[in-house]
């Protein structure tokens, strides 16, 4: 992992931890979190299939994807996030990262009196080319930047900017009943299991119907429907990392190829192995 510090707290530049271990980003993140400036930036890279140990912060934070894609667990969704795309997590949510590919991304911390009112819960956006270059600059600013000056009012544009984005919707909701939660958790490890509804009902100890009832209440979807949207974001993770369609196919638990393409064409306009060539544009789930 690398961990790269464009200035410390003297404004001076310095490299940090350019080969250390996994635990490099989280220290240093956890440095960002008590600087004495609202907002405090760091760039990082991934290697490819790295997790995070699930953690919180004390402050908001925006990642932006510049490379790789990023697949985030929080308690109440998991989020698919594909290069030119950012995902803002306010404080105190409980989330863990898995990299698909080499990834390389630029994080901001921000304290919560800075959040603007869109940016209560999580969301997934896909960056403006302000955006962008708003990012450039606030990883090249020194940790002690001037509030009041080009720097302060930088990233003051840079937060109006992101709360006005509009949302992407390559996520999946995980319900608050705790027996729904369950569930849904066991697909998002294992999005290839091929337990059915029965099966879920028996081990909640609830019946079919009980069960028909309660997740589409919760989720707004059938059951069947919410895994083959977790299937689609893990293949859509797969995908953008490279592996071959066929591989992603089975490993997501399709039982071929063609059935898997025909799902993917159907949700998303397009055959996997068009995929690569517009992950730069915006993908809507239907």
């Amino acid at each position: 992992m690398k961990v790269v510090a464009r200035r410390d707290v003297t404004g001076e530049l310095r490299a940090c931890n350019k080969q250390a271990g996994p635990t490099a980003a989280a220290n240093y993140a956890g440095h960002l979190q008590t600087i004495a400036r609202p907002v405090a930036a760091m760039t990082a890279t991934y290697p490819n299939e790295s997790t995070s140990t699930r953690h919180s912060h004390r402050r908001d934070q925006f990642i932006l994807q510049i490379a790789g894609v990023t697949a985030m667990m929080t308690e109440r969704g998991h989020f698919v996030v594909p290069p030119g795309h950012g995902l803002w997590i306010p404080a105190g949510v409980v989330h863990q990262s898995r990299a698909w590919g080499e990834v390389e991304a630029q994080t901001i911390y921000v304290t919560p009196d800075r959040r603007r009112e869109t940016s209560e819960t999580c969301r997934l956006i896909r960056a403006s080319s302000l955006v962008e270059a708003l990012m450039d600059e606030a990883v090249r600013m020194p940790q002690t930047y001037d509030q009041d000056g080009r720097d302060g009012k930088l990233l003051e544009l840079l937060l109006t900017e992101i709360a006005g984005m509009p949302e992407v919707t390559l996520h999946v909701e995980v319900p608050p009943d705790p027996r729904l939660a369950e569930i849904c958790k066991a697909v998002l490890g294992d999005p290839s299991s091929d337990l059915t509804l029965d099966d879920w009902a028996d081990k909640c100890s609830l019946s079919r119907r009980t069960l028909t009832r309660l997740f589409r209440r919760e989720t707004g979807q059938s059951f069947s429907v919410w895994r083959q949207r977790v299937r689609l974001l893990e293949a859509l993770a797969r995908l953008g990392a490279g592996e071959p369609v066929t591989c992603v196919a089975l490993d997501v638990g399709y039982d071929s190829p063609s059935a898997f393409a025909a799902m993917f064409k159907r949700e998303l306009g397009a055959a996997p192995r068009h995929y690569l060539r517009w992950t730069d544009q915006e993908v809507v789930l239907r």
